[in-house]
């Protein structure tokens, strides 16, 4: 793998039939809706006799909470979600984020925005209020990218052809935030294309933001990867399943468990006997009846408690 202050000059890489991945925030500890994520994404790469790996997105530390990223890398191997290349670390990465930050810059697509979110409060879209303000290197300002009047489409694996026009629905959006912090839409797209990522499976709470992916790979000139949206977790009250929610911490001691009820979530019907084994035994079965169809078309579960 190329040397992490590389960003597109070595990224052409001898591609498996799949490069998937999971890129949790080490904003807490793994609850059952990233779980139902992370198994997900690894039993479409081990089905497809592909490569797992595990990012972590930790750019925004005022979020992050001590202890969180070694938590939830524990948590995955006591549940036998054994990735194949070392952890990346978007804190590590800032310099391919300034450079993919240089290249649309010379592009002409980016502008300082100095609005405030108070200013914004009342606005769906952004209305463009900065694109014509003159740049001022001693203000401290967002960045934004400048998106045209197109329509991005893609065929998602469960949730069909979905298109978005960006101009109308979105807007031009931030890639770096005021405080100086890149945003999550440029750093995925830059992680993705450096490490040959040919399968995205996620929440289709990040839906909506695979057209923004798709033009900055398109202005980066990276290759766009397969994606796949599956059902976020809700709770009792409708509401995705989420720290912010409260949601509980999975308990990594009973494994097995974990396991074969996130298996549920995903609607693959393990059987019953299964709860007994091994997490290494109902990971076997699990990629061998690995079939992500039987969540075609559904955007939301309800948490089985």
């Amino acid at each position: 793998m190329a040397a992490p202050d590389q960003f597109l000059a070595d990224t052409v890489i001898t591609q498996p039939a799949c490069r998937g991945r999971f890129a949790p925030s080490p904003t807490g500890p793994l609850h059952l809706g990233s779980v139902v994520a992370a198994l997900a994404s690894f039993l479409d790469a081990r089905k497809a006799g592909g490569t797992w790996l595990v990012r972590m997105e930790d750019l925004d530390p005022p979020r992050e909470v001590a202890g969180a990223a070694s938590a939830i890398l524990h948590t995955l191997e006591r549940l036998g979600l054994c990735w194949d290349e070392t952890v990346v670390y978007q804190s590590h990465r800032h310099e391919a984020y300034r450079e993919a930050l240089d290249k649309l810059e010379k592009n002409g697509l980016l502008y300082q925005c100095r609005c405030s979110r108070l200013q914004l409060a009342q606005q769906a879209i952004y209305p463009g209020t900065c694109r014509k303000h003159l740049p001022n290197p001693e203000q401290d300002s967002a960045i934004r990218c400048l998106v045209p009047a197109t329509t991005f489409a893609f065929t998602d694996r469960l949730q069909g052809y979905c298109q978005q026009q960006l101009a109308a629905e979105v807007g031009d959006f931030i890639v770096r935030r005021k405080d100086r912090r890149f945003a999550y839409q440029l750093a995925v797209v830059v992680d993705d294309g450096w490490q040959a990522i040919t399968d995205v499976v996620r929440g289709c709470d990040l839906l909506d933001s695979t057209p923004r992916q798709l033009y900055l790979q398109q202005q980066l000139g990276l290759p766009e990867p397969r994606y796949m949206h599956i059902p976020v977790i809700i709770n009792s009250e409708g509401q995705k399943l989420g720290k912010q929610q409260f949601a509980r911490p999975i308990d990594a001691a009973h494994a097995s468990a974990v396991l074969w009820t996130s298996l549920n979530h995903l609607l693959q019907a393990p059987d019953l006997q299964l709860q007994q084994e091994h997490p290494s035994i109902i990971l076997e079965w699990a990629v061998q009846h690995w079939q992500p169809e039987k969540l075609k078309g559904s955007r939301q579960i309800r948490e089985q408690l």
